[in-house]
């Protein structure tokens, strides 16, 4: 009669994962969940690095990176997989030499290869848990909508300067990343990581929680991060959380759609409220500051605010704005503010979309607010 039991561990395993045996809601019998997982690791930079290393050490049966980057000398400063040494290695190779030599007993599968649309779905397929360690909004849509397609289960994390997000994409069970931003940032608003920085801890402790949720996952533990979105704000070391609601006009997870892949989405009509609910006109918002309690919001760039301005406004460009939003009270009253009404719209539906009740657009911008209230505010 032929036995189905799993293999049993061997000494080496028992050693290695003494610690997890002890913990009730792992044990022998999660520890084999854990041997017999599939996670898949888009990008081993700053928040994959992490990731991978403690998914590795727990005992992740497979582990699938995805990455096609080179290490340079630059990325030493947070991507703490690799050293000195393996500056001018393909990450993957790096990357794949060093999880085996922390774990032998993890197979560790590469795909030397940018993931895109014309690929997410073959590179995704087939695994239990899915970790985004992504750097930029186009593979960050690339791999929601391919998830969703695949029904996998999605650790996000993403980080910016001081501040970093977690949040699980599951939409089985909860939201997908667009139905919190339906669509991205306009590419050229978007500041990369070498122009806007980074400290370098941060995405080694927002990929470390990443690691934390998707073994949760596998081991069917906890409460996963599912209609949560944790906001974390490294200036202050304060953590809040906002609920993250499905939404039921989403084109991705939405009641029968079918998300299509592209590598450059075209920016989409977004299905917003009334117009005469998410905007406001410069006369009501000249009555409403003079009573006080409403916040403006600034999303230009730089260089506008240094022309003209609200001198009392807080000042968050509109690329960075999906980063930054746990830096804004959920329940204030906000008028968004850009030049010419159309970046502080779609600023004002992305908030919308992440829960914030109060928060409109002026109309026509700070341009028209010169022209009808100001007169000798510049214009440019």
């Amino acid at each position: 009669m032929t036995s189905s039991a799993p293999p049993p561990f061997s000494p080496d395993e028992l050693q290695r994962y003494a610690r997890h045996f002890t913990l009730p809601h792992v044990g022998a019998d999660g520890q084999r969940r854990l041997r017999e997982a599939r996670v898949a690791v888009v990008g081993v930079g700053g928040l994959g690095s992490p990731a991978a290393l403690y998914l590795a050490a727990a005992g992740v049966g497979t582990l699938g990176l995805i990455e096609f980057d080179t290490v340079e000398l630059s990325n030493l400063q947070r991507q703490v997989l690799f050293g000195t040494a393996d500056v001018g290695r393909p990450k993957l190779d790096a990357a794949t030499a060093r999880l085996r030599e922390l774990n032998p007993h993890v197979q560790v599968h590469g795909a030397p290869a940018r993931l895109g649309a014309g690929n997410a779905l073959d590179l995704l397929q087939g695994w239990d848990v899915v970790v985004d360690g992504s750097d930029n909004f186009a593979t960050r849509y690339v791999v929601n909508d391919a998830c969703v397609r695949l029904g996998v289960p999605l650790v996000y994390g993403s980080i910016f300067r001081f501040d970093g997000q977690l949040g699980v994409f599951d939409a089985a069970r909860g939201p997908c990343y667009r139905c919190l931003f339906r669509e991205p940032p306009p590419p050229d608003a978007v500041p990369t990581c070498a122009e806007g920085g980074v400290l370098g801890v941060l995405p080694g402790i927002i990929g470390t929680l990443q690691a934390l949720e998707a073994l949760k996952l596998v081991l069917r533990a906890g409460e996963p991060m599912i209609g949560r979105l944790l906001l974390v704000d490294g200036l202050r070391l304060r953590m809040r959380e906002i609920a993250v609601r499905k939404d039921p006009a989403c084109p991705a997870c939405g009641p029968g759609a079918v998300p299509v892949l592209h590598d450059l989405p075209e920016r989409c009509a977004v299905v917003s409220p009334p117009a005469d609910t998410l905007e406001i006109g410069v006369s009501a918002l000249r009555d409403l500051r003079r009573t006080g309690g409403v916040t403006l919001l600034d999303v230009r760039e730089p260089w506008e605010v240094a022309i003209a301005g609200f001198e009392d406004a807080v000042h968050v460009p509109l690329g960075e704005l999906p980063l930054r939003v746990g830096a804004l009270d959920p329940e204030a009253e906000i008028v968004t503010v850009c030049h010419h009404g159309v970046r502080s719209l779609h600023a004002a539906q992305m908030l919308r979309a992440a829960g914030f009740r109060h928060v409109r657009s002026l109309r026509g911008g700070i341009d028209a607010w010169a022209l009808e209230v100001e007169p000798a505010m510049p214009r440019y």
